[in-house]
């Protein structure tokens, strides 16, 4: 298995990118490591205490396959890696991870690091576009773009400051998205504030000196959160459709 280390600059956080294979097919996964368990909340699998965090690109070949049973799937994965299910909370995305875009901040002894991938192809605007998929039983449509974020940080956040998090994380990626002006795929006369798809991680640090209640946009752990996931939201996607383009030519 060929990896590809990620520096940060987090104190007992491991960050590579790993290049394997998922049921015979080649993939690429972002494994973020810790020394102890960090407390973890996840838009697809809610409050945790893990050792680990990933996303992970799965091609189309794929993806349709575990869209048909994602439940099978987040059993199955984690044993590629050599985890067990409990140590681990992850994403999935048809975003390669070549393509992962890093954004770190800091203010005082307070780090924020965004790890960000996505792509607009199935961006939406939330509150106005009509929906088409149903869930059954965890089955969904094939999936066109998603960004995935997964935000660290040193401080110890507590549960209310974690699910903050997410209402700041995607107020800012909703903010690149306006600036880059993408279009909703489903009304491309109004701009995009998502992509229907996107989920996320937020780790709290575990320093019980740097204990932050609030994430807000008022805060300072809220703008470093903000700025973070703006910056590296819109770099991805740039990444993501310079890519898009290149294949295009080949073909």
């Amino acid at each position: 298995m060929e990896k590809k280390e990620i520096k940060l600059k987090l104190k007992n956080v491991k960050a590579e990118v790993l290049y394997h294979k998922f049921r015979n097919v080649d993939v690429n996964t972002l494994l973020v490591s810790f020394k102890e368990k960090r407390r973890v909340i996840s838009t697809l699998s809610g409050y945790a205490k893990v050792r680990f965090v990933a996303n992970t690109y799965q091609p189309d070949v794929l993806s349709h396959i575990i869209m048909k049973n994602y439940a099978a799937f987040e059993e199955e994965f984690p044993r590629v890696l050599g985890i067990p299910r409990k140590e681990i909370s992850f994403l999935s995305t048809g975003a390669n991870m070549d393509n992962l875009a890093i954004c770190e901040k800091s203010y005082q002894d307070r780090i924020v690091c965004c790890l960000a991938t996505g792509g607009a192809g199935n961006a939406l605007r939330s509150g106005v576009d009509e929906a088409h998929w149903i869930e059954q039983d965890g089955v969904y449509a094939k999936t066109l773009g998603t960004i995935n974020i997964i935000l660290l940080t040193n401080v110890t956040l507590t549960d209310g400051a974690l699910a903050k998090t997410i209402i700041t994380a995607t107020e800012a990626k909703t903010a690149a998205l306006q600036d880059m002006d993408a279009r909703s795929s489903v009304s491309p006369k109004n701009q995009a504030t998502g992509t229907g798809t996107d989920n996320m991680i937020v780790v709290s640090g575990t320093d019980p000196e740097k204990k932050v209640r609030t994430t807000g946009g008022h805060a300072k752990m809220g703008e470093l959160i903000g700025a973070t996931t703006k910056i590296a939201a819109a770099e991805t996607i740039k990444k993501h459709e310079a890519m898009l383009a290149r294949e295009s030519k080949k073909n």
